[in-house]
């Protein structure tokens, strides 16, 4: 395999940044069937969510403590805030897992992956690729969540300002930019499920088994933050800071949280990506 790089280096037009653009493999994963049931899955849970609000009733004032789920109804971006609550903690884990645990291991399931190796791209420009494409649409789907949720609640609900459970409101215009920086900050968080998939996807040839196990690991990783014995320690958990957005949709937003939350989680993001370069590009690779 090197001898056949090697030689292709030195030949005449050859250029290996030129190799698997990113424009091409984002093509190929477009067009996959899992793309379009994960984009299809998002984009209807906000309708399954009004459908759930209409059967159901207005969920607030039962006799209880006011959350944010009992705001659901107030405006769109009430709406599209509660949205991302009640998928932050799992759902939105499955489309980052998928689409950067899927990516390599799946040439190496359809015994495509020494093929593009020796056409030749070198193998850092094919993980490059490939993780570049699969952060963009994890990246993507993470938007078209609450795009949709808040264009669903606005047209249940009507356009307003984001009721806040303990208390005041944030203007519609404040709190669109803050529900952007919110997805931002869940892409961020999400970096460490995305770092464990990839680097589970060069060290496998089975796709269910580098997006499962990403998807097992981040279980893990929430129940152990439910342990509150084990006190501070559970502050080294990305786990224990993936709902700390929560204090951005108050009338004076707090930063602290998040600034911890996305430190620690790129901070074991970048092990893992490193780990995943490191190992595949030392792999005897024979499918």
């Amino acid at each position: 395999m090197s001898t056949l790089t090697e030689t292709a280096e030195t030949a005449p037009g050859y250029r290996a940044l030129r190799t698997l653009p990113v424009r091409v493999e984002l093509v190929r994963q477009l067009g996959r069937r899992r793309t379009l049931v994960m984009g299809a899955i998002l984009a209807a849970l906000p309708l399954i969510l009004l459908a759930a609000f209409a059967i159901g009733g207005d969920p607030a004032g039962r006799g209880r403590r006011i959350s944010l789920m009992d705001t659901a109804t107030a405006s769109g971006a009430n709406f599209a805030a509660v949205s991302l609550f009640v998928s932050a903690g799992f759902l939105l884990v499955i489309p980052v897992a998928l689409f950067c645990g899927d990516t390599v291991a799946s040439e190496a399931g359809w015994s495509s992956l020494r093929y593009l190796l020796a056409a030749p791209v070198p193998r850092a420009r094919l993980l490059l690729s490939k993780l570049v494409v699969g952060l963009g649409m994890s990246l993507a789907a993470m938007i078209l969540l609450p795009t949709v949720a808040l264009a669903v609640g606005t047209a249940a609900y009507g356009w307003g300002p984001l009721l806040v459970p303990t208390g005041g409101a944030v203007e519609a215009g404040t709190a669109v930019g803050r529900l952007a920086v919110v997805v931002l900050y869940l892409f961020v968080s999400q970096l460490v499920t995305a770092g464990l998939a990839f680097w589970l996807s060069t060290r496998t040839d089975a796709p269910l088994g580098a997006v499962g196990g990403a998807v097992g690991l981040t279980i893990v990783g929430n129940v152990l933050d439910a342990v509150t014995a084990l006190g501070h320690w559970r502050d080294f958990l990305p786990a224990h800071w993936q709902f700390a957005w929560a204090d951005l949709l108050q009338p004076h937003a707090e930063w602290a949280g998040m600034a911890q939350g996305a430190s620690v989680s790129v901070t074991y993001a970048l092990v893992l990506f490193a780990l995943a370069f490191r190992g595949f590009t030392r792999k005897d690779i024979v499918s």
